[in-house]
Order: structure tokens, then C-alpha cells, then sequence
């Protein structure tokens, strides 16, 4: 029984060993596999002006705290309100200073065109910052699934 003992704690010790050469010898891991790599987030505007005014001071504590982060903020049913020209919060201040200031931080930000046409919102009203996609939802899910976002909704 002594000699089983022995001979299994050798054979572990062999492939311990034999693993650890082999993880020696194996290439170093990519940037993005190795969790170096920049950082994509997709926040999620839906709800109406109280969560944009939430937003604004999420993306700034962001990009405070991780400025290499990729971020977009996809904005989709009465998210996209704070993105047209002259929208206040509470307080009355509007959005154009802030956004623009996240715009020149690389921040994207993206209104749905299915929103617009239900609400009867033009294009032209919509801050200079905001670019038009199809639809919304479809766009999160597309930078989740094809380019590797990770999901916020403030």
C-alpha cells in the first residue's frame, strides 16, 4: 500500500511538472485575452431624462476612472429626449455642453431611427453629436455580440 502511495504521488508530481513546462513553453496570451486590452461598454438610454442626467455623470465617473474605455450610448424610446436640441433636466440646464464634452472624450453616442419615426422626431432636431441607427436595441445587441461590448444601463 506504502509503494501505491509512493508511485501515485510521484505520478502527480510528474504531471505537475509536465504541465508546468508546457505552460512555460506556450505562447504569451494576446492583449484582449489577457484582459489588457482597451475596454468597449455600451450604455443602455431608455427610460427619459432623469436617467440621462444619471448617465452624464456615470460616463464622466467612466472615463474619470478608466479613460481608455471605448464607450457608446445607445439611446432608443425616451432615452433619446435628451439628445434633441434645447432638452433641460430638472434644473434647466440642456445636454449640448455635456455631450459634446463626452464627444471630444470619444464618446458615441447613437439615437434609433425606429424611435424617431414613432415619436415623430426629425433627424435635424437631434444634437450635432448624435448619429442616426436603424434601431436601437439591434445596435446593442450588435456591439454585445460581433464586437465584444460589455452592458451597462445606468
Amino acid at each position: 500500500m506504502r509503494r501505491a502511495f509512493i508511485r501515485a504521488t510521484a505520478a502527480l508530481a510528474a504531471i505537475g511538472l509536465s504541465a508546468k513546462a508546457a505552460a512555460q513553453q506556450a505562447p504569451a496570451p494576446t492583449s484582449a485575452a489577457s484582459g489588457k486590452g482597451r475596454v468597449k461598454v455600451v450604455y443602455q438610454l431608455s427610460d427619459g431624462i432623469d436617467q440621462a442626467v444619471r448617465a452624464m455623470s456615470n460616463l464622466r465617473n467612466h472615463l474619470n476612472g478608466a479613460p481608455d474605455t471605448k464607450i457608446v450610448v445607445v439611446a432608443f424610446g425616451y432615452g433619446v429626449d435628451f439628445l434633441v436640441e434645447g432638452a433641460k433636466d430638472a434644473r434647466g440646464n440642456t445636454f449640448e455642453a455635456a455631450v459634446a464634452s463626452l464627444t471630444s472624450s470619444g464618446v458615441e453616442f447613437r439615437a434609433c431611427r425606429n424611435t424617431l419615426t414613432a415619436r415623430r422626431i426629425s433627424e435635424q432636431s437631434l444634437l450635432m453629436d448624435a448619429k442616426v441607427v436603424p434601431a436601437g436595441v439591434v445596435e446593442i445587441a450588435r456591439l454585445q455580440f460581433d464586437e465584444g461590448y460589455a452592458y451597462i444601463k445606468p
